[in-house]
Formats: C-alpha cells, sequence, structure tokens
C-alpha cells in the first residue's frame, strides 16, 4: 500500500473523531465538517509516510486549522449569533441556517449547550487547549506546538477554560441546589407550554424584565403579575427548547442558546423557592457585560 493509499484508509478511520474534535473547538456542525476537509487537504499535501502515529498527527492538525478559523472569526469581529429577535423565534422557529439540522442538534447534546456557550466566550487558544487536553487527552506539550505556546502556558490556558467551564457560583451550595430544581421547573413547564405548571412556581407578584432587542412587535417591556408572565412564556415554548440551566452572574439562571449559539440570558430572583423577577437580558452590550458559566455537578 502506497503512502497516500495508508493516509486516505486512515484518515476515512479518524473521521468522526476527527469531526467531533471540530465541532467542540468551532460550535458548528457546517464548519466542522470545513474544518475537517482542510485536515485531508493539509494531510495529503505534507504526509510522506514517516508518521508514527497517523491519528494523533491529524488530530494535531485538526488542532491548527481549528485556531486559524477562530482567529479568522475574531478578526473579523464576527458576531456569529445572528438570531434576530424574539418576534422571529416565537412557535414556528426553527433551524434554517444549518445543513443537517438533526445531526447539528445531536452534536449540541453530545457537548451540553451550556458548556458550548461557555466555550464559545474563550479566546481561541483557550479553547483549543481545554478541548484537545480536557476532552480528547493530547498532551501539553502538543497543544504548545500547535497554539504556538510553551507546554507551560498551554496548561495554563487550559486551567483558565477549565474554571469557567466547571462554573463558580456565589451562593452557598444549598442554595443553588434549591435554585437548580426551580430553574429545571421552569425550564420544563416553559418547553411543555404548560401555564399551569409556570403558575405553581411563579410568585404571585412576579414581575418580567426584558430588553427591547428581545421583544416580539406589541410585548411589553415589563410585565407585571403571574398570570400574564406565564402566557408570555408559553408563547415561547418553541425557543425554550434551546435554552439550558447555566450560572449567570454567579447564580442559577437560563441560558437561550439556539443552535447552540447564546442570544440571551435569563436571570431569575427566586424567593421561597417561587420565582419573583425574570430578567431577560438579549442587549449585546449588556449580554458582553454578563458572566455565563456553566452550573458546577450536582
Amino acid at each position: 500500500m502506497d503512502s497516500q493509499a495508508e493516509l486516505a484508509q486512515q484518515f476515512t478511520q479518524a473521521r468522526d473523531h476527527l469531526r467531533a474534535v471540530a465541532f467542540r473547538m468551532l460550535g458548528s456542525a457546517h464548519e466542522a465538517d470545513d474544518a475537517v476537509q482542510e485536515v485531508w487537504l493539509r494531510a495529503s499535501r505534507a504526509y510522506a509516510g514517516d508518521v508514527i502515529s497517523i491519528s494523533g498527527w491529524l488530530t494535531t492538525i485538526a488542532g491548527r486549522v481549528c485556531l486559524d478559523m477562530l482567529r479568522s472569526r475574531r478578526r473579523r469581529g464576527e458576531e456569529f449569533t445572528d438570531m434576530g429577535t424574539l418576534a422571529e423565534l416565537g412557535p414556528e422557529a426553527r433551524s434554517q441556517d444549518a445543513a443537517n439540522p438533526e445531526d447539528e442538534a445531536m452534536l449540541i447534546e453530545s457537548v451540553g449547550l451550556a458548556m458550548l456557550v461557555v466555550l464559545d466566550e474563550l479566546g481561541p487558544a483557550e479553547r483549543v487547549a481545554f478541548v484537545l487536553h480536557d476532552l480528547f487527552g493530547v498532551p501539553y506539550s502538543e497543544i504548545g506546538e500547535i497554539v504556538e505556546r510553551s507546554p507551560a502556558t498551554a496548561m495554563k490556558l487550559a486551567s483558565r477554560a477549565r474554571h469557567r467551564v466547571r462554573g463558580t457560583a456565589r451562593v452557598p451550595a444549598a442554595d443553588l441546589a434549591r435554585q437548580r430544581k426551580v430553574v429545571a421547573a421552569f425550564l420544563a413547564a416553559s418547553r411543555a407550554g404548560d401555564l399551569h405548571a409556570l403558575l405553581t412556581i411563579l410568585a404571585p407578584d412576579v414581575i418580567r424584565r426584558a430588553d427591547d432587542t428581545v421583544l416580539r412587535a406589541g410585548t411589553e417591556a415589563v410585565l407585571h403579575g403571574a398570570r400574564r408572565v406565564a402566557e408570555d412564556a408559553v408563547f415561547y415554548s418553541a425557543l425554550a427548547q434551546s435554552a439550558h440551566p447555566g450560572l449567570v452572574n454567579g447564580t442559577a439562571g437560563v441560558l437561550i442558546a439556539p443552535r447552540g449559539r447564546l442570544f440571551a440570558v435569563i436571570e431569575l430572583t427566586i424567593e421561597d423557592d417561587l420565582i419573583a423577577a425574570i430578567d431577560i437580558i438579549g442587549d449585546p452590550a449588556r449580554l458582553s457585560e454578563v458572566r455565563v458559566d456553566c452550573l458546577p455537578l450536582s
């Protein structure tokens, strides 16, 4: 078997692995497919039959390709979340920009929506270092070469990312556990469009505030009372399918991230196991100031 045939065989066997690596770094099934194709192009040009571990070598190339793509995205100042307004994301909301929405949904589920959101806020080198080391076991010595840093610096990059992914709550563990239960109940009722269930977890005098950028036409920025707030939540039951628990400024809240891209966050004020206030933040300037982390494992 000649060297190119051997490489093609090894590449075919490693394709799913390479796509998984690329998706976790890029957060997009479409871009992951582009990255895998670029890995093949670079590998086929460079391979001379003297690689000890072709799979490991291909993973290293994937890391470099994804790092280039992440840096390019940042240089362009790309706003990767181009979701319009909540008015466009009502009950009829559907994924329109993915070639295979079901496939992308499965990939998002495999990683965890909250993790993707947090990873999306990391710098390119941090994201690459964390994904390669913590999720795929690549040594820091190899990661250092990919990100053009020393192994010690690569370790620090991954450590900073790991801290964000693990999440740091600013409330006691017992309080956070109660908050998680309320958030889970709120999300379940919202996704089901269950008005009665929503009314059982909303305080009678609950207040809902929302940025203008995330309001459908004709909706008030401030709503008072459990029934009005619950009816508003029911309208967005389809969008709630893209919501996930997360830490918002250190307390349990909700991340709204269609197709894994952060669109808005919901800060919840919880008193006596009822939701007393809901603040929906979607204005880009305000959203950029929100601290988003994964919820610590229960």
